[in-house]
């Protein structure tokens, strides 16, 4: 008998509970259908910002997988919102309350395991929209020269011209100092040379800026500079300076080898001496000994 009159107390218990839950549920049943509502409304409104994100504001980021990644942040963010919104409607506030410290307790921790990530992927997206570096420019960072191939969430490519690729890690390349050459269309070449001693220098001097300047055009607050330098072992030594389009290396070596040639050909036709040393070496039994040395013509 008391067995029997346990298991009827507990079944009658069960059902005052289950009574009690419909009830609450019919008279929760408008909340629950606008909680439903705000959730398919959130839904319909994060798609709508997702493409708008992908579509019209991440026009300027050249990399699909950043396009990608923030549209999908875009989408997850909203419907959280509507999560929470929804929750709000339903009273669940002790939830919601919970879901919060649960969600910063577990947002701390994954943070410290994946902070250095979390630093290259946030240095990517700053990479994305940093005006000052596009793909294809062509950079000098960390002691590398080269073009800019990719950026990813990790990290950035860099193609040297001997066509082997650098991985610089985001976080490093934010932190450190780069340089920018495709940025300005216009950039200084310098050449050095010397002249014998016996040269008159102002013919050399008029000389070399009238070959540079026929050659290489300069605009407005630009100009052909030229400086002797110093008096070397068999020259005078001096340093012509000019402005022409610069926007990589490539382009540098080839004003240079442009204006070394000019150079050359008008020396030569003014039989102004390019001297270069000569040295005379003594091959003996145990040493080598330099016997004289002297500056020698080019031509």
């Amino acid at each position: 008998m008391e067995d029997k009159f346990s298991i009827t107390d507990a079944t009658t218990k069960l059902w005052d509970k289950l009574d009690g839950w419909i009830d609450a549920i019919i008279l929760k049943l408008p909340n629950i259908v606008m909680a439903l509502l705000v959730i398919i409304l959130f839904y319909i409104l994060a798609r709508v910002l997702r493409k708008f994100f992908k579509n019209v504001l991440l026009k300027k980021v050249s990399q699909v997988s950043i396009q990608e990644i923030i549209s999908k942040v875009v989408f997850v963010s909203v419907l959280l919102i509507g999560f929470f919104v929804a929750l709000g409607v339903l009273e669940l506030d002790k939830v919601l309350t919970s879901i919060l410290a649960g969600a910063g307790v577990i947002g701390l921790a994954v943070g410290l395991a994946l902070q250095g990530t979390l630093s290259n992927t946030f240095g990517g997206l700053i990479l994305s929209f940093m005006p000052q570096l596009k793909i294809n420019d062509w950079i000098e960072a960390e002691g590398t020269s080269g073009k800019v191939t990719e950026i990813s969430l990790r990290n950035i490519i860099i193609t040297q011209a001997d066509n082997n690729m650098v991985v610089i890690p985001n976080s490093k390349f934010i932190d450190g100092a780069f340089t920018n050459y495709t940025l300005n269309k216009r950039g200084r070449v310098f050449v050095s040379c010397g002249v014998g001693y016996e040269s008159d220098l102002q013919a050399v001097e008029n000389l070399t800026v009238k070959v540079i300047q026929d050659n290489f055009e300069q605009q407005d607050n630009e100009e052909v500079e030229f400086f002797f330098t110093e008096f070397g072992g068999s020259s005078i030594n001096f340093v012509v300076r000019f402005w022409t389009d610069l926007q990589n290396k490539k382009m540098e070596l080839a004003s240079q080898h442009k204006a070394i040639k000019l150079i050359k050909t008008h020396f030569d036709q003014k039989d102004i001496n390019i001297p270069f040393p000569i040295r005379t070496l003594d091959f003996g039994k145990n040493n080598l000994t330099i016997l004289s040395e002297k500056g020698e013509s080019s031509s």
